[in-house]
């Protein structure tokens, strides 16, 4: 019996530079294939390669590549339209910029729907409600109406992983379908994607997540330069990694290991431990709260930072999280309730009032793409950054920020949308850092990175720390990564606080129940 997916000796090329180059897998149905590697190896333009997608001015080239009975290469442009969506899902990495801002997200879901069933607009309606339940958006029928704009990067997320399942495909392509996820909702979506599974379905997953990875793949695929390097069950790759690069990846995990001692940092030298830090706080938020019509976001929070600390946040997507961040940072103004900024105030300020003092709180945001200005080579946006906004001139101090977040000097003549989404997040860490800032809050910094990137990340940002005395506020939903970073953790749900306490107490002795379940939830590397 033939495999659904069979791929052999594929190659693609951009011009003269070649990005993938003999590699080959089979896909059974009901059979979950994971490859990982780190950002730019090649994992994602194979997988887009499979939908005749694998970008403009690309050569594609195989000894085979089918689906089923379709030769992917023969194909006409018209079959491999109908297999799209229908037979062969795409939850595509840029799931926070995938969605169109103009449509409510229940049209979105439901265009599959429209394109390859004879469904009433009504039945589509019922029918997208009931997906984006099943991927785990609350309020689905509120959900369907709105805007992306109006959703959280995890709710996201969640309708894009609906609409890729909405045809119940026979293959589903599954580009980093977690990364915004926190840990329950993660564990659902990973057992729906467990259901597939059982219910037939084959799953081509791409993750950095290794933990995700050992949790729902049969087998794994490691790429690193465009091959694979080394492939397996995924019990043997993973206790038993045979490749340096696959052994790397492992060690890079962030969890259980002590800030600056991640494997994988490139050449970065950690700094020696720093004096104790003081016990100023260089940020206070105090009582505040803020609601967006009839959904109270944040209330009643309180946090005090102090220097030379990190501070985790951690809570379900919709939490409020990043909505505190925004007060923070004096992107919203609180209700009730306000914020000082190293011992004065800051969110009573207008705006020119705070306008001197922007550059000692810098942001690192969750979705790195959209915070940049198209216009703007990398070389222009970081030039802006440490200039103030005087020049965009791009010299030496830009590539030697680019090599502190592990990024080609090259690099700097490109715009942001020709980079990989690791890529992007990078440039974003080396604009928040450029003007050297007192505080930096940091909302999902590392959240598209494969571990060995992450690691350098995570090991830069302890090293300015530890080298500036810089304060972090470190929003992520993964709790290794909030374990490995913070001093204390804040845990949040429903806009309000319901734990907080130094990190090792949080997470060795947790007191809230829902604590207790978003550390049961977290998937781990096995």
């Amino acid at each position: 019996m033939n495999p659904l997916l069979e791929v052999e000796d594929l190659s693609i090329a951009f011009g003269a530079r070649t990005v993938v180059s003999g590699v080959s897998f089979s896909l059974e149905a009901g059979e979950c294939l994971a490859i990982v590697g780190e950002s730019g190896s090649g994992k994602s333009v194979t997988a887009r390669a499979l939908l005749g997608l694998a970008g403009e001015g690309s050569r594609v080239r195989a000894t085979t590549m089918r689906f089923d009975d379709t030769a992917i290469l023969d194909a006409s442009p018209q079959r491999l339209r109908s297999l799209r969506g229908r037979e062969i899902g795409l939850v595509s990495q840029g799931a926070l910029v995938a969605l169109d801002p103009l449509r409510p997200i229940g049209r979105e879901v439901a265009d599959a729907l429209r394109l390859h069933t004879s469904m009433t607009a009504a039945q589509r309606a019922d029918r997208a409600i009931e997906l984006l339940a099943e991927a785990g958006l609350p309020e689905p029928e509120l959900r369907y109406g709105q805007r992306p704009d109006e959703l959280s990067g995890g709710m996201r997320q969640r309708a894009v992983i609906a609409s890729a399942i909405a045809m119940r495909p026979r293959l589903l392509i599954a580009d980093e379908p977690t990364t915004a996820l926190d840990t329950t909702v993660q564990a659902r979506i990973l057992e729906l994607l467990e259901r597939l599974r059982a219910q037939g379905a084959a799953i081509l997953l791409i993750s950095h997540d290794l933990a995700v990875v050992s949790r729902i793949a049969s087998r794994i695929a490691v790429m690193q330069g465009g091959s694979i390097v080394e492939a397996g069950t995924t019990e043997n790759v993973l206790s038993s990694p045979q490749h340096p690069y696959t052994r790397s990846l492992i060690a890079a995990v962030p969890a259980s290991r002590p800030r600056g001692s991640l494997l994988g940092s490139g050449d970065l030298t950690p700094a020696p431990a720093p004096e104790p830090p003081t016990t100023e706080a260089v940020l206070v938020a105090r009582g505040v709260s803020l609601r967006f019509g009839p959904r109270q976001a944040v209330h009643d929070v309180s946090l005090s930072l102090r220097r030379g600390t990190t501070l985790g946040i951690v809570g379900e997507s919709g939490s409020g999280k990043t909505t505190l961040a925004r007060l923070c940072l004096a992107l919203a103004r609180p209700d009730s309730g306000d914020v000082e900024v190293l011992g004065a105030p800051w969110s009573s300020l207008s705006e020119r009032e705070r306008r001197a003092g922007r550059r000692r709180i810098g942001a690192i945001y969750q979705d790195a793409l959209s915070s940049f200005d198209p216009r703007f080579t990398v070389g222009q946006i970081l030039a802006d950054a440490l200039s103030g906004g005087r020049t965009r001139r791009a010299g030496a101090e830009v590539n030697e920020l680019l090599e502190q977040v592990g990024l080609a000097p090259e690099l700097a003549r490109r715009r942001p949308r020709l980079l990989s989404g690791g890529q992007q997040q990078r440039v974003a860490i080396a604009r928040a850092i450029a003007p050297w800032p007192d505080i930096l809050v940091c909302d999902e910094p590392v959240s598209s990175l494969d571990v060995l990137v992450q690691a350098q990340v995570l090991d830069l940002l302890d090293e300015i720390q530890r080298a500036r005395g810089l304060s972090y506020l470190f929003i992520s939903h993964d709790l290794g990564v909030v374990r490995h970073m913070s001093d204390s953790v804040l845990v949040m749900r429903h806009g309000r606080v319901v734990e907080s306490g130094p990190t090792e107490d949080v997470f060795s002795a947790p007191r809230h129940d829902y604590t207790r379940e978003l550390i049961a939830a977290a998937p781990r590397l096995t």
